[in-house]
């Protein structure tokens, strides 16, 4: 009997620990984490956010950061448990940030899939949600394996994602945009590159069969028109380029990586 009550306060102490270690008011600086906790029902921990991040979020919660910079003082006001900030913000803002003694957590964008999983886990953790979290990414993976055995066999489709217009980038290995291609059966044409940073003449070159044009706007379709006039490329001939929503492809999170993958496949296919 003693021993039992011994473990079951090391339970409760240990059960107490972590509700104390759970960020109960926190600012986020970098838009797929608050979508990360929308996805969790964890909206609520939201003190602050940037005017990039979701709509219902910005529209509802104090906007402390633009593209360009935090706006630290209204950022100190609002008494954040933590701040949550990429390598995208300032050296020197997270260094002032810490300074005025606000917890600070570096979240890195991920390269792949899995680190989608991972860090969407890390998030989820932080807000006590670590189970729900892993229960998410669970269900993900079984759609992810559906999908890919839905591809038809023998075909692999040279694919081009365009991310951006003024310059033209690609998606490169090592980035989960290129798992979009992997996971969809298809070769990215830009396999060799380290930088994505290309020229209208290098697609042309590589004469990709599929294009998927990721950006917003009259830009995403001026994209598209300018690809159809290429009579000679492949694309263009069998009318497989496409504009995909920016807002759902290039957000990090498992949910909206597999609706992307999903649309993508049934473009392709």
């Amino acid at each position: 009997m003693k021993r039992f009550f011994f473990l079951f306060a090391i339970l409760l102490v240990c059960q107490l620990h972590s509700q104390a270690q759970q960020a109960k008011r926190i600012v986020s600086l970098v838009p797929w984490v608050t979508k990360s906790l929308y996805l969790m029902g964890e909206q609520n921990r939201l003190v602050g956010c940037t005017s990039f991040c979701p709509v219902e979020a910005s529209y509802k919660i104090p906007v402390v950061a633009n593209a360009m910079s935090v706006n630290i003082e209204k950022t100190f006001t609002l008494k954040p448990d933590v701040v949550i900030a990429s390598s995208l913000n300032k050296p020197e803002t997270i260094e002032n940030l810490k300074k005025l003694g606000i917890k600070v957590v570096l979240q890195p964008y991920p390269e792949s899939f899995e680190e989608i999983c991972t860090y969407f886990i890390q998030i989820g953790e932080l807000v006590g949600q670590g189970v729900k979290a892993k229960a998410i990414v669970d269900q993900q993976k079984v759609r992810l394996a559906k999908l890919k055995a839905s591809i038809p066999p023998g075909k692999n489709p040279n694919v081009f994602i365009q991310i951006g217009a003024k310059p033209l980038f690609c998606a490169v290995p090592n980035t989960f945009m290129e798992d979009f291609i992997r996971f969809s059966g298809g070769e990215n044409i830009a396999s060799e590159l380290k930088l994505g940073s290309v020229t209208r003449e290098y697609v042309l070159k590589q004469n990709p069969d599929v294009i998927f044009i990721v950006t917003m706007g009259i830009v995403a379709q001026e994209e598209k028109d300018t690809w159809l006039g290429y009579s000679a490329l492949s694309a263009s001939k069998s009318k497989k380029i496409f504009i995909l929503d920016a807002d759902k492809t290039c957000s990090p999170t498992p949910i909206l990586f597999v609706d992307a993958l999903e649309e993508m496949i049934k473009l392709m296919y």
